[in-house]
């Protein structure tokens, strides 16, 4: 499965962190050698190497030709915080990201977790409503109790699943929807555990005011 962005080693995750925190409280990016200071390195290199990875992975954007040229990539919050990817999938299947919601970092179950939106309203057992913005934990372990978020098709489901021999198996999540079967070669994908729901309910007007859902 292709995703939105790779998952961190610790190191980088924090370098990751530790460039969010001194661009919220500095308004600036530090300089690989103030990383280097930081982090205790004593190679410009090995900074340099890990703020490459950062970018290969899709988490910063690099400024060529710039001591401090480095881009996190949707932050718009403070310290403790980081950016969320909202993502949408295309016909085939590949990851977009449309934009990014900065999250305290406490309610994020892993670095790679990203926003996809529901398109269709199926799953009352699970409080999921057609439009909200679904977090998924990709690299994270799905519980018995823990419902998981599927892309069929174009569809963005939520469903309990069972394993049944080489099939999967996605259980109705209301009184008269039908389970759903799936199997290899079906155009699907498990992209991961569901961790958190957020409803938008209210929107903004053109000249920025808030108003509010009905």
């Amino acid at each position: 499965m292709d995703l939105p962005r790779a998952s961190l080693t610790p190191v980088e995750r924090k370098v990751w962190h530790f460039l969010i925190d001194y661009l919220a409280t500095h308004t600036f990016q530090p300089s690989v050698r103030e990383i280097a200071q930081h982090f205790r390195i004593p190679s410009t290199r090995t900074v340099t190497t890990l703020l490459d990875a950062l970018a290969t992975k899709g988490y910063v954007r690099r400024v060529p030709g710039r001591s401090r040229g480095v881009v996190l990539e949707g932050f718009a919050g403070g310290v403790g915080t980081q950016p969320v990817p909202l993502v949408q999938f295309g016909g085939d299947g590949r990851p977009v990201t449309e934009q990014h919601y900065t999250l305290d970092r406490q309610l994020l179950p892993s670095d790679d977790a990203f926003f996809v939106r529901t398109n269709t309203e199926d799953a009352p057992r699970h409080a999921i409503r057609e439009g909200d913005l679904v977090l998924v934990a990709p690299t994270a372990r799905a519980g018995d109790e823990a419902p998981v978020v599927v892309r069929l098709g174009t569809r963005i489901l939520v469903r309990m699943l069972v394993r049944r021999g080489t099939s999967l198996l996605l259980l109705a999540p209301a009184p008269g929807v039908p389970d759903l079967e799936l199997h290899d070669g079906e155009d699907f994908t498990v992209l991961g555990p569901m961790a958190l729901v957020l409803r938008v309910t209210a929107s903004r007007d053109d000249d920025g005011d808030e108003a509010r859902g009905g």
